[in-house]
């Protein structure tokens, strides 16, 4: 789907070719990631080719899926797989003896990805990192990709409860609407669903944005810090058996993360006022 955004849907069958290749060279996830950009960027590149008119009818059908195929997995086989196969190999060994001061960075790292476009290409990062590693995850041998898609996972929850906690302690800073999504952001949050705070973000990015950033990112860095596993992808704390005993610990972090996101959203709003529209004319025609 990275290539489908690219070229639509003549993309499709060249980025699941892309990925199928990844996958057989264990270039793991980020094979997937480059080789779908390839696919994309290659059919978009085969279709603004002008050809005749009896070849245009074959275009999207045959022949810009069949090159971009052609192009995205010969790439991958002949000089991309393997080096990036060695670089998911290398990862996934740091990522097995990590600890400490490293595995909080990397917490926040995770955290901060999540919040910064709450669903977005950035986000799916992220998820799909924390996805990919589950596999290779074990609670007595390796868990540091159990600890990772907790992190995820708690980080992700954060914006919606955060926006949702907002609009219940200081209501006077937010419109109707906002507050209706506030209530509904309860529920999306727990389950999760990052996009629930996507009508705020949407509403007064430069504000919600950061502070759903920051708290996110302090969930994620205390999730790796406290040491806590999750087994299942996605659900929240609807799926707190899959944490076994670490699950109190992931409810300390996701609610010190919602207070701080909540916390700083509300004094942005209150103390970082938008420019009036005139004043942002008189100021830019001015520079």
């Amino acid at each position: 789907y990275i290539a489908y955004a690219y070229a639509d849907r003549p993309g499709i069958a060249p980025g699941f070719t892309a990925g199928a290749v990844a996958g057989f060279m264990g270039a793991g996830f980020i094979g997937g990631i480059v080789g779908g950009v390839i696919a994309g960027l290659a059919c978009r590149w085969i279709n603004s080719w002008t050809v005749p008119r009896w070849l245009r009818g074959l275009m999207p059908v045959v022949i810009v899926p069949l090159l971009g195929s052609i192009i995205a997995s010969g790439l991958m086989f002949l000089f991309l797989g393997g080096p990036i196969a060695q670089l998911t190999e290398a990862l996934n060994g740091w990522l097995a003896g990590m600890s400490g001061t490293a595995a909080a960075i990397l917490g926040l790292v995770l955290g901060l990805m999540m919040a910064i476009d709450l669903g977005g290409p950035i986000n799916k990062v992220a998820y799909s990192f924390a996805v990919a590693g589950l596999g290779a995850g074990s609670v007595a041998e390796n868990p540091a990709p159990l600890m990772i898609m907790a992190a995820v996972m708690a980080a992700g929850m954060v914006p919606p409860l955060a926006m949702a906690l907002a609009t219940a302690v200081s209501p006077k800073l937010f419109t109707g609407a906002e507050r209706e999504n506030g209530k509904a952001a309860w529920l999306l949050g727990a389950a999760f669903i990052s996009e629930g705070a996507i009508p705020f973000a949407a509403a007064d990015p430069l504000r919600v944005i950061p502070a759903s950033m920051v708290g996110a990112g302090v969930t994620g860095s205390l999730i790796m810090s406290f040491d806590v596993l999750s087994q299942a992808p996605h659900g929240g704390i609807f799926v707190f058996f899959a944490m076994d005993s670490t699950w109190p610990m992931f409810l300390v972090a996701t609610v010190i993360g919602t207070l701080v996101s909540a916390a700083l959203v509300i004094i942005l709003k209150k103390y970082v006022r938008k420019a009036p529209a005139r004043a942002a004319e008189e100021a830019k025609a001015a520079a």
